[in-house]
């Protein structure tokens, strides 16, 4: 299997920790989003969206980063981060599409604001965007710090692809400045992912200090 990501996308990293966990041996192919590669042609031709990571499996193309771990443990029967139990895969689900709709947007406009305008000479963040995530962020970040009060984990007793996807953009948390301090459940939760040898393997050089 290839999977086309770049090392700096939260959702490309996902993708690459699920596959280590699961001792999936991943071909990669970087593309390099500034120079613009995710919108050539023959990029586009597997990724109509234009966006990392996608995953090939002989003449099968995926898309979608949560779909693409989801994949990755079905290949694998019997493991902890996709339970054969319908019911936990559905509460797993349900928290990646949480995190799509409501976790990610706020963090993707502190990444933006606060980190890539910096990095890409954009000028300085923009209060009023800086301001509507923080107004996202209190809001769904207060839903995930009480759901982990008394929890290892968002679903059951062990570390889930629920667990992977709501913590891969937190790489990014002391460059974009999220405001982690006063979510305590939050912070203990991430503390287990950070320790992950999976995790520390995947940290892009970059964001390593």
């Amino acid at each position: 299997m290839k999977l086309y990501m770049h090392p700096a996308s939260p959702n490309s990293r996902r993708v690459v920790m699920t596959a280590a966990i699961l001792g999936i041996p991943l071909e990669t192919a970087h593309v390099d989003l500034f120079t613009g590669a995710q919108r050539k042609p023959e990029y586009l031709a597997i990724n109509p969206n234009g966006a990392v990571p996608t995953l090939k499996d002989g003449d099968f193309a995926l898309s979608e980063s949560n779909a693409i771990t989801q994949y990755l443990a079905s290949k694998k029967p019997g493991n902890t981060l996709w339970p054969n139990d319908p019911s936990t895969r559905a509460d797993i689900t349900r928290w990646q599409c949480w995190e799509l709709a409501h976790w990610s947007p706020a963090l993707r406009i502190y990444i933006f604001e606060n980190m890539f305008k910096k990095l890409r000479g954009l000028g300085d963040p923009d209060p009023a965007e800086l301001k509507k995530a923080d107004e996202m962020f209190k809001r769904f970040a207060t839903v995930l710090n009480n759901h982990l009060a008394n929890r290892d984990y968002l679903v059951g007793d062990n570390l889930t692809l629920a667990d992977i996807s709501i913590a891969s953009h937190l790489m990014y948390t002391q460059p974009a400045r999220i405001p982690l301090d006063d979510y305590p459940n939050i912070k203990r939760w991430f503390a287990r992912i950070e320790a992950l040898p999976a995790w520390q393997e995947s940290q892009p050089r970059a964001t390593a200090a």
